[in-house]
């Protein structure tokens, strides 16, 4: 496991200081050379340090920090001062503010402008103000230098408390000097200071009155219950992206509304025109609050950093929406990369929206006889996970286009498009950053299109849980004095119980919000666990996010407003996996037309290739984010009609290689038509709404649970590097160490980090407790079949969590001659053979999870006999034929 940047500095300076060789400031400037150059690669453009560099006319500093066009084939060019401000070095005996009262330091900042001052345990940045010295920002490992020495001992310790925090102040630093005009910068900035909000904020316990108040009115506003660790984490992190993007949009609104006096964080809820936020903007930043929350410096050095945009620039490039869009994505990236794949925050590109609004359109005029598609007034639209708003975006363009393809212009007013964004373009969304950013674009298109929003307006966008609400039952939440929430539910509720929404598209995410519960949502795919024809569903797929975005859907169109469109991008396991069969028959039951657009793309079914061997990659590649990701997806376009008729087929194709996104956009813009094949489900395969080869005596055939009613999952350490090798001399050799009860915690965590971690369900110390009442024993060292052709060992636990999943069950029926058999219940491949094993085996034999089925079973009295027959043994290999 890879060391932090942090880890790796103080652990340097633990390793001089304990030697007794180093002298002060000079022997550790290559530990800080290498936590600056680390930290500046992280930047773009990345900054480095050179340790001291000549005079000019100041002295010679300890360092300066460098840009990338500074520099000529490896070195600095002559003449120039370091851009991004000069470096000060002592040891750790002096204080900070001792360092930067110097005279050293006042010339160094009368030359430079900037200086990062460092004793190695605290870092200040200083800048001159005309008054004299001005200290911007300080970030202290240790209150001082004895404390600091005493953390040291233990790095992994002190870093995993301070890497964070450290990291993300010298990024501020580093950047500091340069006055941002990109967009991208100044995201990057924000979300610095947000991320050390956030985690001033996760310091803080649970029951602080600041926290404690406004999460019962996000989880009455949401419809949701933060739970556990996870649920507090997303709470937490909600908060801060509230407060730095309603900060962000307070001085959006200030500039583009020309305010006069200088812009104040203090003063900045008055100027947010969304009600909700401003109320939550309100109660974050109340003195009361903010002495809870300890944010107010944080906020003052935002503010100050917005302050030194420049603006025209800066504008120029975010007036338009794509620009917008990629601000937020750029933010969240780097605010918290982890809550961004986890919520499935991914930009869809334009080619896919702008195609499923096309088709949206089409499926009116053609399949639901209205002329004029999306733009007549009686077509209400919902986008249940709105994001950024780029679908609704795309309908009101497309509505515009429309009434001036129709000739319609001239006798619709431009308040007619306003009107659509306020009373029939609906959006519901979960997370208050993607939720204002919406509304800007949205406001910024209406202003484009000559439909401009008036003070107090605004479009038809709610925060809100889109998964949650459908009661007509429940009685409204009780918001004590917070009219806003109140107001924002009550909208909300509007849509979701009474309008007749006829059109439900967009992305839903992927994955859960982790550590948010409400029995309504968790109840919504039931209906899909039933089956009448098909085999029962199997696995876990059912719990996957987008799968209840489906079922709300599905019940707003088909139970509700009794006839319209679901349109939704979402990954395309559901077409044919063992978990949906339910799903599908349920489909073809209440919908009149299906298409499925397979846009393939999948890491593990077919590794991003097409048939031929060529890239495929995933449909969400753009030039930002050439990865995309990892899932395959499909567009479904589902249509129900008011004289219903279920679907007897569906129809589909498939779309491969780095040109489907062309082709998707040709196809919105009128120049090529999609071309479908009909496929019709088979019930006894589960409904698949793929194309299957399987020969038609396939299914007459017995199946492997039939014959081998027993069989094992694969074992699952999720500890690999550490109890499992290749060689058994060194695996021995570690699980001593690990096992000496002379061996402290912190030493085990130094060199073996998975052993210490406390992550789902495994809390390393307890595990080790526990451990070293049982001492090492050899005999659990055993052969281990880690992947194909590939024999390894591993330290096999059956009676803590030091094992994810041991197989007790499993691993006693080993041995001794029994033979298994190895596979899995569906290969995402299109062929992924079948194994034989005699030792134990890792879950990872195969993807997807290996299933392992043993010729025999050990009886009750776990004793082995001979091979055939013997009372020990019951074969599990029923001859059907005898």
């Amino acid at each position: 496991m890879p060391t932090s940047l942090t880890h790796e500095y103080i652990s340097e300076l633990k390793r001089i200081k304990n030697s007794g060789e180093g002298v002060d400031e000079t022997s550790y400037y290559p530990s800080l050379s290498v936590l600056f150059n680390g930290v500046g690669a992280l930047l773009k453009p990345a900054v480095r340090v050179i340790i001291n560099t000549r005079n000019r006319g100041a002295g010679i500093p300890d360092g300066g920090f460098f840009t990338p066009e500074q520099f000529s084939e490896g070195q600095p060019q002559a003449g120039q001062l370091p851009t991004r401000g000069a470096l000060e070095v002592k040891g750790t005996q002096p204080a900070l503010e001792k360092i930067l009262a110097s005279e050293q330091v006042g010339k160094y900042l009368a030359r430079y402008g900037q200086v990062l001052v460092t004793n190695l345990r605290g870092f200040a940045v200083a800048e001159e103000d005309g008054d004299g010295l001005r200290i911007v920002e300080r970030y202290d490992l240790a209150p001082d230098e004895a404390a600091f020495w005493r953390a040291a001992q233990q790095p992994a310790t002190l870093a995993a408390q301070e890497d964070e925090g450290l990291t993300e102040f010298l990024k501020r630093a580093l950047m500091r000097p340069a006055r941002a005009s990109a967009p991208q910068d100044v995201a990057t900035m924000l979300a610095s200071y947000a991320r050390e909000a956030r985690i001033r904020v996760e310091r803080l316990p649970a029951n602080t009155p600041a926290l404690r108040s406004v999460r019962q009115a996000l989880e009455k506003l949401l419809g949701v219950s933060f739970q556990g660790g996870s649920g507090e984490h997303f709470f937490r992190a909600t908060l801060i992206q509230t407060l730095f993007y309603g900060l962000f949009s307070a001085w959006v609104i200030h500039h583009r509304e020309q305010i006069a006096r200088p812009f104040d964080w203090r003063s900045a809820a008055h100027e947010l025109n969304l009600d909700v936020l401003q109320r939550l903007f309100s109660e974050l930043t109340t003195p009361h609050a903010l002495r809870g929350l300890q944010l107010a410096p944080l906020l003052d050095w935002a503010t100050e950093m917005l302050a030194r945009v420049r603006r025209e620039e800066f504008f120029a490039r975010l007036d338009s929406d794509s620009a917008i869009l990629f601000f937020y994505e750029d933010f969240l990236e780097a605010y918290d990369p982890e809550l961004r794949r986890e919520f499935g925050v991914w930009y869809t590109p334009e080619e896919i929206v702008n195609y499923m609004v096309e088709r949206v359109d089409k499926a009116l005029r053609d399949e639901l006889g209205i002329p004029l598609g999306l733009a007549d007034k009686s077509v209400m639209v919902l986008d249940p996970c709105t994001g950024t708003g780029s679908y609704l975006l795309a309908v009101l363009r497309r509505i515009h286009r429309t009434l001036r393809e129709e000739g319609l212009l001239d006798a619709f007013s431009p308040d007619d498009l306003k009107e659509a964004a306020q009373t029939r373009l609906f959006g519901f969304e979960i997370m208050p950053a993607p939720f204002v950013i919406a509304h800007m674009k949205m406001a910024l298109l209406l202003g484009q299109l000559g439909s401009p929003l008036a003070e107090g307006e605004r479009a038809g966008i709610y925060l809100t849980n889109a998964l949650t609400g459908y009661d007509p039952s429940r009685t409204a939440p009780q918001f004590a004095d917070h009219a806003e929430y109140l107001s924002e539910w009550e909208a909300a509720s509007q849509v979701k119980l009474k309008d007749p929404v006829l059109v439900i598209l967009g992305n839903p995410p992927y994955s859960g919000y982790a550590g948010t519960a409400i029995n309504e949502e968790a109840e919504l795919v039931t209906a899909y666990r039933a089956v009448t024809q098909a085999p029962p569903p199997q696995g876990q797929g059912l719990n996957e996010l987008y799968v209840r975005f489906f079922r709300m859907a599905e019940q707003q169109i088909v139970e509700k407003t009794n006839r319209g469109v679901v349109c939704f991008i979402s990954g395309y396991s559901w077409l044919d996996g063992r978990s949906f069969p339910g799903m599908r028959e349920k489909y073809l039951s209440v919908f009149d037309g299906i298409w499925i657009d397979n846009l393939n793309g999948d890491s593990r079914r077919t590794g991003k290739l097409t048939p031929q061997g060529l890239p495929d990659p995933s449909a969400f590649s753009t030039p930002r984010n050439r990865e995309g990701i990892q899932v395959g997806t499909a567009i479904s376009l589902l249509v129900r009609k008011q004289q219903h008729q279920p679907a007897e087929a569906v129809n589909y194709r498939e779309l491969w290689g780095v040109n489907k996104l062309n082709q998707l956009g040709q196809e919105a813009a009128g120049e090529l038509l999609p071309e479908y094949e009909t496929v019709t489900p088979d019930a006894r395969l589960g409904f698949p709404l793929r194309p299957t080869d399987a020969q038609e005596d396939y299914l007459s055939w017995s199946t492997l649970e039939e014959l081998f009613p027993a069989s094992f999952p694969g074992i699952k350490t999720s500890r690999d590097p550490f109890v499992v090798d290749i060689d058994r001399e060194n695996l021995e050799d570690r699980m001593r160490f690990y096992l000496d009860p002379e061996i402290r915690d912190d030493e085990v965590e130094n060199r073996f980090p998975s052993a210490m971690a406390s992550a789902s369900g495994f809390n390393g110390p307890s595990v080790r407790r526990t451990l070293l009442k049982k001492g090492f024993r050899p005999e659990q060292i055993i052969l281990y079949a880690y992947r194909p052709f590939d024999t390894r060992w591993l330290y096999w636990e059956p009676e803590t969590k030091l094992l994810d999943r041991e197989r007790a069950d499993y691993v006693r029926n080993l041995g001794e001659g029994n033979l298994w058999l190895i596979t899995q219940q569906q290969p995402r491949r299109e062929r992924d053979p079948a194994q034989f094993g005699v030792v134990a085996g890792c879950l990872d034999l195969l993807d997807r999870g290996a299933s392992l089925f043993p010729l025999y079973v050990r009886d009750d009295m776990g004793q082995l006999g001979e091979k055939q027959g013997h009372k020990a043994f019951r074969t599990c290999f029923f001859m059907h034929w005898q």
